[in-house]
């Protein structure tokens, strides 16, 4: 290996953010770029050649390289630079992501060499993670093969929008210009198919150093540039300084009496005297100092790419895992979110199994909600399953008990991007998109100042003395069809008649006054069900039994309003299967959203979380309504009741 060369650490996917174009090293920028392509096809070849023919080899390198394959018996074999191990010289197989400074005229690179063999493709994961481009090899005899279509589609899935393909071993097919543009056609065609496209296509050979450093002769008939310029010819991310800030915060220091919140800014930039908002907790103060190092530099302002650490003008509790931005475009906070996901686990990926989320800083179990399909990466063709394999694509829902600080991919690729660990073996990454699903910000944030608590006189057992029952939340959670709304008035009926204070919301009584002003965006549906939380919850207070019915789709909700009623809430399943609902669809809703005119709809675009210990379950899909309202009753009479009433 070159001793400028280093090895990744296995846990190198920990931080899928990419790297900033405002890095350096002296003055030139410092770019990283990807190698990717199937097994033999000639990456670490590719990976020598250029170090020899930019005079980036340490001193005598290319004579230890010269020996070796003499004693080998080989001409010179110019991927013994890259490979690291032993085995790897055995086998001609690379087995590990290597990174290698390397520069042109122009630029300092550093060059990931990404393993081909399927079985290491989580190597070739992390190293597609952490860079800016990518140069994709493909032999020209071979042709686009197997892992040069999971390898492009990995590029994709990982956002490296860059990319630059070399055909090579030109040398094994006489430099056939036919040949060349047969395999460009192939390549071009799957990564159109995939949205992607090629900044260049060109045709080389490792082995004699053609179109790599310097045009060939060999090649008349190309006039494109060589794989050189087209490295020079990529960008970086001149736009990073200007997105939203994204600073993770990796640990807390103290010196002295100041608590240094450190981390290293992945967009935007940060100056001394700016309001910032940390999330998920919702906290903001403003920078009192920005701390850099070496000690004694104190710059005003930092940006994307930057390591450095911050203090406020107030001492607040912030721990690692908290995103800094500011308090005008900040990451949304869900404890749902929706994932393109490529599975690297040799167990496959099912329903309800949990692992731990690592996205940026943060650490949090999650839990599979669903599958929504699989994508077959060499036909592009999506379809259902219920489990995961090894080396697969899925587009799957998440859930965390915890809320999340985190930006949808397509707006912020840095801090759009996570993995996936199981007993600390990486077992799958992918990028986030929250179409459709809530921000929780609003539902969280508390902006009442100076509010006193007045007391009642009126005891809660005075009420319930006087009505012959405690007060308390009913709250009725299902998919659209299940009998939500037909059981509580159904309920509420028997129970008035038998004298209890009752009372039912729903939406056509809260959507006509109390949040006459929302709509249903994802937004918009959990601030009602807030409200109606809330308002369930003074109901209760008040000592009447507030009956709720809402699908109420994501527990985070459900837990909040059961927060509202401390000791008062009790949560009713009313159960049914998407299929037995979309068999009654009452309103036509399911017709219309299998015809694509709502999108979103809970059950069948977007996720229905049933509760984990609900305190009743009534199946509908095999109880009639007069069974389901008589158990429900029953539970009230048990569970309000100062002493049972007669019918």
């Amino acid at each position: 290996m070159s001793e400028d060369s280093t090895t990744l650490p296995e846990d190198a996917t920990e931080n899928l953010a990419l790297p900033g174009e405002d890095e350096t090293v002296g003055e030139r920028a410092l770019h990283r770029i990807v190698i990717v392509g199937h097994v033999d096809h000639g990456k670490s070849s590719l990976i020598g050649r250029l170090l020899h023919d930019t005079d980036s080899l340490p001193p005598g390198k290319f004579e230890e390289l010269k020996e070796v394959s003499a004693r080998r018996g080989m001409e010179v074999e110019w991927s013994f630079i890259l490979d690291a191990f032993q085995a790897e010289r055995d086998q001609a197989v690379t087995i590990d992501t290597t990174q290698i400074w390397f520069k042109t005229a122009l630029r300092d690179y550093v060059i990931i060499d990404a393993p081909g063999h399927r079985e290491f493709l989580k190597n070739m994961v992390s190293g597609a993670a952490s860079a800016d481009a990518a140069i994709m090899v493909v032999d020209a005899e071979e042709g686009v093969r197997e892992q040069s279509r999971r390898h492009a589609y990995l590029l994709h899935l990982l956002g490296v929008q860059q990319i630059a393909v070399v055909i090579n071993k030109m040398d094994l097919v006489d430099y056939s210009q036919a040949r060349f543009d047969e395999v460009s056609q192939q390549i071009s065609d799957y990564l159109k198919s995939i949205g992607s496209a090629p900044l260049v296509i060109v045709p080389i050979s490792a082995r004699g150093g053609d179109n790599i450093a310097g045009r060939s002769e060999r090649t008349p008939w190309y006039d494109g540039p060589t794989v050189i310029s087209a490295l020079d010819g990529f960008h970086g991310h001149p736009g990073i300084g200007a997105q939203p800030l994204r600073m993770p915060i990796q640990d807390v220091y103290k010196f002295d009496a100041r608590r240094v919140l450190a981390g290293r800014i992945e967009s935007g930039a940060i100056s001394v005297g700016d309001t910032v908002l940390f999330s998920p907790s919702n906290k903001t103060a403003k920078v009192r100092s920005i701390e850099a190092w070496p000690q004694g530099s104190a710059p005003d302002t930092a940006a994307a790419g930057e390591s450095v650490g911050i203090t406020l003008d107030e001492q607040l509790f912030v721990e690692r895992g908290e995103v800094v931005s500011h308090t005008e475009n900040p990451p949304k906070l869900s404890t749902t979110f929706h994932a393109r996901l490529f599975w690297l686990g040799h167990k496959p990926l099912k329903e309800g199994d949990s692992y731990k989320l690592k996205l940026l800083t943060q650490e949090a179990e999650v839990r599979v909600k669903s599958i929504e399909r699989i994508v077959d990466t060499q036909t592009l063709q999506n379809s259902p399953g219920d489990a995961v394999e090894r080396n697969a694509v899925a587009e799957v829902t998440l859930y965390s008990r915890h809320v999340l600080a985190l930006d949808d991919y397509g707006d912020l690729s840095r801090t759009g991007r996570f993995v996936l660990v199981e007993d600390y073996d990486t077992v799958g990454g992918g990028v986030i998109f929250m179409e459709g699903l809530p921000d929780q910000r609003q539902a969280i944030a508390v902006k009442s100042t100076n509010v006193i608590s007045v007391e009642h006189s009126l005891t809660a057992d005075s009420r319930a003395a006087r009505n012959g029952h405690h007060g308390g939340v009913l709250w009725f959670t299902g998919l659209s069809g299940a009998g939500k709304s037909t059981l509580a008035m159904e309920v509420e009926q028997r129970l008035f008649a038998r004298g209890y204070q009752v009372y039912v919301l729903d939406g056509d009584n809260v959507r006509r006054g109390l949040n006459a002003n929302l709509g249903f965006s994802p937004e918009d549906r959990t601030e009602n069900i807030r409200r109606v939380g809330e308002a369930a919850a003074l109901f209760a207070d008040s000592g009447i039994i507030c009956i709720t019915a809402f699908i109420s789709p994501y527990r985070v909700d459900r837990d909040r309003a059961r927060a509202s009623a401390p000791g008062r809430f009790h949560e009713i399943f009313i159960k049914a299967d998407v299929e037995t609902c979309e068999q009654r669809d009452p309103k036509g809703l399911y017709k219309k959203a299998r015809a694509g005119e709502i999108p979103q709809f809970t059950g069948i675009s977007a996720p229905y979380e049933p509760p984990e210990s609900p305190d009743l379950v009534v199946d509908t899909a095999v109880e009639d309504v007069s069974e389901s309202v008589g158990r429900i009753i029953r539970y009230i009479e048990d569970a309000f009741t100062l002493k049972k009433r007669a019918d």
